[in-house]
């Protein structure tokens, strides 16, 4: 649509009226045949919807001029999106291709910082493609662990994080051990040749933005309500999932992802078992509703990773999803949840070792684990 036209149909009200209409529309992704309809996991999919406008709000209308490039955060303990690690701090910053930018931050002590550039996104192609990548063990940091990275499509000497000339935004990960030990690494980021000047708020750039906010909104929930479809013929299950379709989606090319799709009645408990933990940044499991949303981590315990875990002595570890709480240090919360998803991550790992599911019955838990 062209700029007039954009003006005009915001004048007229009728791109109001499809930005409504596509909302709408995301509707039907809760609708699904395969989705559960209990008036639970039916409530949880309509407030997920109003997450992800929240979302793409932020994204597509009041942080979207890649000239003044900000943080906002796209997933966080009310806003989730694709399985949300819930030991992650997520950043997100618009980014145009043909520019280039300046980050500046601090290292501090987070145990692990990744940025990718991408390109594409959930509202259009349904992809966030990879083109460019750098992690904390890159970086050359001063004596503070202070350090600046150059965001170019032109190679740079010192940190340089690479762009393409369709790339259109940065997200970065910072994944905690103990988040009440560890602290964040620090980030502000500026276009390079900014003239200082404020940003201009122009019809056709609102009108736009809103339409990409909608179209965000039913392109991501279609997206994961297909991947937990997927999930279905194979519940209790923790298989390896598709990697290239995690990455052209988003994911952190260091980490290997495993999803699957959990049911479990109340006198049952789900067993995930690893033999051993081969050498790794970090691992963690956790537990999902049925849309992919990490459950409510400020309340329950729903992830453990690899600080955080007791281990066998023979090096091995069990994780225990039940209901109830079996007395077991090893427990993971449905939180009131009759079913929904998993996610288990290896981070930096130098080899894959497969966990094993079993679904045991409560009383049957204790020697089943030792």
């Amino acid at each position: 649509m062209t700029e007039d036209k954009m003006e005009s149909a915001l004048v007229s009200g009728e791109l109001w009226h499809r930005f409504c209409d596509t909302l709408k529309r995301a509707g039907d992704q809760v609708l699904r045949e395969e989705a559960p309809a209990d008036p639970a996991t039916r409530a949880e999919g309509f407030r997920y919807l109003s997450r992800l406008l929240r979302i793409g709000l932020e994204m597509h209308l009041e942080f979207a001029d890649p000239d003044f490039p900000g943080f906002i955060k796209p997933s966080h303990e009310t806003a989730k999106i694709g399985a949300d690690n819930p030991d992650n701090l997520y950043l997100y910053a618009r980014l145009n291709g043909a520019a280039s930018y300046r980050i500046r931050g601090r290292r501090n002590s987070v145990h692990y910082l990744s940025l990718r550039t991408q390109k594409g996104g959930y509202e259009s192609d349904g992809k966030m493609t990879e083109t460019g990548f750098i992690d904390a063990g890159d970086l050359v940091l001063d004596a503070e662990g202070n350090f600046e990275i150059v965001v170019s499509a032109q190679p740079r000497p010192g940190n340089w994080l690479p762009m393409e000339a369709d790339t259109n935004a940065l997200v970065v990960r910072q994944t905690f051990h103990d988040r009440s030990r560890e602290v964040g690494a620090e980030l502000s980021i500026e276009r390079i040749g900014a003239d200082g000047s404020a940003p201009a708020s122009e019809p056709a750039q609102l009108g736009t933005g809103l339409l990409r906010a909608a179209d965000f909104v039913e392109g991501t929930a279609r997206l994961f309500a297909d991947w937990a479809q997927s999930y279905l013929p194979h519940p209790n299950r923790l298989q390896p999932a598709d990697q290239a379709l995690c990455q052209s989606v988003g994911g952190d090319p260091n980490i290997f992802y495993y999803h699957s799709y959990w049911s479990l009645a109340d006198d049952e408990a789900l067993l995930i078992e690893l033999d051993r933990i081969p050498d790794c940044e970090t691992w963690n499991l956790q537990v999902n509703n049925y849309w992919l949303e990490s459950l409510d981590y400020r309340y329950h315990r729903i992830c453990i990773n690899k600080h955080n875990a007791r281990y066998r002595d023979d090096g091995g570890v069990a994780l225990v999803l039940s209901h109830r709480d079996p007395g077991l240090t090893n427990w993971l919360e449905t939180a009131g949840h009759r079913d929904g998803t998993l996610c288990f991550r290896w981070v930096g790992a130098a080899e894959q070792v497969h966990p094993t599911t079993r679904v045991v019955k409560l009383d049957q838990l204790s020697a089943d684990v030792a």
